[in-house]
């Protein structure tokens, strides 16, 4: 297998735009042709996806140990969400990498006030607690999701070797994208024509 330096420009998966945590499990993906990508391999892709999704500001310097507490993360909240789509009892330390993310840090607004705006509240917490307040955020996300009445549509691609996470919102979809379900598609055409099965 294959890591592409640049990868593959896929769109968001579907319910990617109502939980991060989903987009953030599939920040790592298996394509077909034997390619995979991942968005948090180094600081700098690691640092552009977190400003993407509002979990950190331009002016937080993220360095290699970061991006691994990242990818560590990760890797449990989409053990977690495979667990769930496979019905299966989540493994322990799951289960504790997830519940240490949601209190490494304070993931509320503060109170600020000034004299033009008066009482507000503020995403501002200490630079250096930027990271673990990122991880906290997506954390506190994943258990929204499987704990929340859309876990039920949580689905993991079904069109082999991807291996990306969506809701499953329109009927029976189970494709991450229109590029994996023009390939089952295919797939499927080619099979009945030839008389192979699939």
């Amino acid at each position: 297998m294959t890591t592409n330096s640049v990868p593959t420009v896929l769109p968001a998966a579907p319910g990617s735009d109502r939980y991060r945590s989903l987009g953030f499990a599939d920040t790592a993906a298996t394509l077909p042709a034997s390619q995979s990508y991942d968005l948090l391999a180094a600081p700098g892709p690691a640092m552009c996806w977190l400003t993407a999704h509002e979990l950190a500001t331009p002016e937080v310097q993220l360095y290699e140990v970061c991006a691994q507490r990242l990818r560590t993360l990760r890797d449990h909240v989409r053990a977690l969400f495979a667990a769930h789509v496979e019905g299966t009892a989540p493994l322990e330390e799951h289960l504790r990498a997830v519940n240490e993310a949601l209190t490494s840090a304070p993931t509320a607004p503060l109170l600020a006030w000034d004299l033009e705006q008066g009482l507000r509240r503020v995403q501002t917490h200490p630079i250096d607690q930027a990271v673990s307040r990122a991880l906290a955020a997506l954390a506190a996300d994943a258990a929204d999701l499987l704990t929340g009445p859309e876990a039920g549509l949580l689905a993991v691609c079904g069109a082999a070797p991807c291996d990306r996470f969506l809701l499953r919102t329109h009927g029976r979809r189970h494709w991450c994208s229109t590029r994996c379900g023009d390939r089952v598609r295919a797939a499927r055409a080619y099979a009945r024509r030839t008389g192979a099965s699939t």
